[in-house]
C-alpha cells in the first residue's frame, strides 16, 4: 500500500472530480506550486495509485440506449479457458467492462447496445460464440443514480 499524506489525498479528491485538470489548475485548488503538484501526480501515477484519467461519455446520447450486465459462467475451467475468454471478450467493443469474479458466475460484463435487438445480436453472434462460454444471466439496467463515487 502506498503511503499518502494530506496533499496526496487532496490531489486524488480533486482528480476524481475532474481528471482533466492541468497541473496549474490542480496546484491552485490544493494550494501547492505547479512543479510540486506535477511531481506528486507523477509519483502517484508511477506507483499505480492513479491508473488512468479519462472522460466519461453519455452512452445514451451517443445512441447506445441499452446497458446490460451479464453474468457469464464458463463451461470449462482452468487458466487456458480464462485466458482464452479474456482475450476474446476484449475484442468486442460493446463490452465496456470485464470483471473476473467469485460466486455463481466467473465473469461480470457491462455491455452497451443501441437497443434490445442490437443487444440480442451482440449476445448471439459475439458473446455466446466465445470459447468456453457456458451459462449466461442478463440484467438490463433501468437507471443509474451516481457515476464515479470518490474512494478517498
Amino acid at each position: 500500500m502506498t503511503e499518502l499524506d494530506d496533499l496526496d489525498r487532496k490531489i486524488l479528491r480533486e482528480l476524481q472530480k475532474d481528471g482533466s485538470l492541468s497541473a496549474a489548475a490542480l496546484a491552485k485548488r490544493i494550494g501547492l506550486s505547479q512543479p510540486a503538484t506535477w511531481r506528486r501526480v507523477k509519483r502517484l501515477e508511477d506507483e499505480g495509485v492513479i491508473m488512468s484519467r479519462y472522460i466519461v461519455l453519455d452512452a445514451e446520447k451517443l445512441g447506445f440506449g441499452v446497458t446490460v450486465f451479464l453474468g457469464v459462467k464458463l463451461a470449462t475451467k482452468g487458466r487456458v479457458s480464462l485466458a482464452d475468454f479474456e482475450r476474446a471478450i476484449a475484442a468486442i467493443p460493446e463490452v465496456q467492462l470485464v470483471q473476473h469474479v467469485l460466486g455463481l458466475f466467473d465473469f461480470r460484463l457491462k455491455v452497451v447496445a443501441r437497443d434490445l435487438a442490437d443487444f440480442e445480436r451482440v449476445l448471439r453472434r459475439r458473446i455466446m460464440t466465445l470459447p468456453g462460454v457456458g451459462d449466461i444471466e442478463a440484467n438490463v439496467l433501468l437507471s443509474e443514480e451516481k457515476l464515479n463515487r470518490p474512494i478517498i
